[in-house]
């Protein structure tokens, strides 16, 4: 693996004056919900799978310089339905949830990248990521000392049910977060290690003692979860690109 990595991925002890993007995709999840027979970054909208969908948004953004997407050691549908490109690696290192799965990943990339390099997590399964909301999120994080992330304000009047009573909760300062999550490499990894199972890697960075910036995103970069999604993600990735 050590040999593999040497030879994909960029020259890790070139000197350089500022720091480098790299995108981690997470396709380790099986997508219970969806009911498919594959995993729905497998699924397909359109000629391509829902994960080359998403690949390609990075693969077409010039900021980053390689794309790894993570996959169980097991995954049996990778090399069908993710095409080989340059600066793009398969890391077979998948662990039991995201957390763990990006900590691994992290980890194999220790020898890779320097402490300050941005590493953006994102979903394998919002396929509708463009890049101009990759350029958004860099111009409002590339000068932190931490990062952050695309989300959406809450527009909507939010319900709370609690023993049976339906609470109405004031929707001032709610976000509904979305990937990439943008970070630096040693802060996230060191938040990921000293975190419980978190749902996104901007629980750990909170958890850490550090606020994430926040970065008003796009609906169309919605995360493919029901089988009603599929229709309404295609529509997006037909239109114009915001």
């Amino acid at each position: 693996m050590e040999k593999q990595l040497q030879e994909l991925h960029f020259d890790a002890e070139k000197v350089v004056d500022t720091p480098r993007y790299v995108a981690l995709i997470p396709a380790a999840g099986v997508g219970s919900r969806m009911g498919a027979t594959t995993p729905k970054q497998y699924m397909s909208i359109g000629n391509k799978s829902v994960l080359q969908h998403t690949v390609d948004a990075f693969l077409k953004f010039s900021k980053i310089q390689h794309t790894y997407v993570l996959v169980s050691p097991d995954d049996a549908y990778v090399d069908e339905y993710l095409a080989k490109a340059e600066n793009l690696t398969v890391l077979r290192c998948g662990g039991g949830s995201r957390r763990d799965t990006v900590r691994n990943g992290l980890s194999e990339l220790a020898a890779t990248l320097g402490n300050t390099d941005w590493v953006l997590v994102h979903d394998a399964a919002r396929p509708g990521l463009t890049s101009g909301l990759l350029q958004h999120l860099v111009d409002q994080i590339a000068d932190s000392a931490v990062g952050g992330l695309l989300a959406l304000p809450v527009v909507d009047t939010v319900k709370r049910v609690e023993n049976g009573k339906v609470q109405t909760i004031p929707r001032d300062g709610l976000w509904l977060a979305q990937t990439p999550q943008m970070f630096r490499y040693q802060l996230l990894r060191d938040a990921l290690d000293a975190a419980d199972q978190v749902t996104d890697e901007a629980s750990a960075i909170e958890a850490a003692g550090h606020a994430p910036i926040l970065v008003e995103g796009h609906v169309r970069n919605m995360k493919l979860t029901l089988p009603s999604d599929m229709a309404l993600i295609a529509q997006y990735l037909n239109s114009q690109p915001e």
